[in-house]
């Protein structure tokens, strides 16, 4: 989607509409995590990265005194004159999400008008959620001139999610999508909020994306059940060793205190391998092992099947091709309960293998999944 393009919509959609002020035009991608799943919340260390799919916005401040929002893809039109929260809209909250936190911070946001472009599947586990809340939370310091720092961008579009979306998500997506670095994911501490960049160097080996077409919506998941679990299961065993301040610094050993209930000590087991899983990750990446980054990447969708419990019968299946048809690695990511798998593998293989798969998966769920590439892309910016 070019600026021509949006701007033509813009001026059609608000004709009413002649401002002096220039339509401005911002982009926030999405995401993807090569490990470190579920951990965000847990205190622990993520490796995301942003890719080159993509929410855009046009926007401008208007004088009409209403907020002004449509989207291109459910061709609907919200006006507003207060951020209040929408059920007949709901793709709508999570801008008015980001306004309500502005606010909070004690930002006046001026009324405006927007149209919203996006490629990112919905439900696919890439962050299309969090792209719009970022983006939008991007395009309003931009236009009022708050400049606000990424990193402050990023907890901004999280508290929307929490607060008024109603997600219990962690920081991650948000903050991948914020300061995301072409070629390269991050190493982020979501306790501290320290972060590294690391080139993605894969030599003859490539990631790409499978998407089951198995919709989710965390928001009527048991995503934020997972989140009350790791929780629950973080301050029983902090009553024995009270110097832990996260779930993610506890050891195996730790998950027989009596108190866990079953389902905790499982949560707590993918949070305490993971972390195990995600420090031998980045040093085959540094090392340029992809053969062994790809064998975490199937340990990791075990324990998220198995132990998180995120997991479904359909990326379940995938996953278990391609192992079949020895492709180097592959996981469900997100927040699970659907959406897409990612896969490594050496290239050249991936269009040869995915008919196998596309064939055994309609066979088996009447769908046909479909096969994404990407490239690892900058962060949210003006274009």
């Amino acid at each position: 989607m070019d600026k021509q393009t949006l701007s033509k919509k813009f001026e059609t959609v608000f004709a009413d509409s002649k401002q002096e002020e220039k339509i401005r035009f911002f982009s926030a991608p999405g995401r993807i995590n090569i490990i470190g799943e579920h951990v965000d919340y847990a205190g622990g260390i993520v490796l995301p990265a942003a890719i080159d799919v993509s929410i855009k916005i046009a926007i401008r401040k208007n004088s009409v005194r209403r907020f002004r929002i449509f989207s291109m893809e459910s061709n609907e039109l919200v006006e507003s004159e207060s951020a209040a929260y929408s059920n007949e809209f709901p793709w709508v909250n999570y801008a008015f999400g980001v306004i309500e936190e502005f606010k909070k911070l004690g930002y006046s946001v001026d009324f405006f008008d927007a149209v919203i472009w996006g490629n990112i599947p919905q439900g696919a586990g890439l962050s299309s959620s969090a792209a719009f809340e970022v983006g939008m939370a991007f395009a309003l310091s931009e236009i009022h001139g708050w400049n606000l720092k990424r990193e402050d961008i990023a907890l901004l579009g999280q508290r929307a999610e929490n607060h008024f979306v109603g997600v219990q998500c962690g920081i991650m997506d948000q903050f991948a999508i914020a300061t995301g670095k072409v070629g390269h994911c991050i190493s982020l501490n979501t306790e501290t909020l320290e972060y590294h960049y690391h080139p993605i160097e894969l030599s003859d080996c490539e990631f790409y994306l499978i998407d089951s077409k198995v919709k989710h919506s965390l928001k009527d998941s048991a995503y934020n059940d997972r989140r009350k679990e790791v929780e629950s299961a973080f301050f029983k065993i902090r009553n024995v060793r009270n110097s832990l301040s996260s779930l993610y610094q506890a050891e195996l050993g730790d998950l027989g205190v009596p108190a866990l209930s079953e389902v905790e000590a499982k949560r707590a087991r993918h949070v305490v391998t993971e972390r195990m899983r995600t420090e031998e990750a980045v040093r085959y990446l540094r090392g340029g092992d992809p053969a062994s980054v790809g064998k975490i990447l199937f340990e990791c969708h075990r324990s998220l099947s198995k132990d998180y419990e995120v997991s479904c019968e359909e990326t379940d299946f995938i996953v278990e091709q391609l192992r079949k048809e020895a492709a180097l690695g592959a996981r469900m990511i997100g927040g699970g309960f659907g959406g897409c798998i990612l896969v490594l593998d050496q290239r050249g293989r991936k269009d040869q293998l995915f008919e196998k798969i596309k064939s055994r998966y309609f066979e088996k769920f009447g769908r046909e999944p479909i096969l994404y590439t990407f490239r690892i892309s900058d962060g949210v910016g003006e274009f």
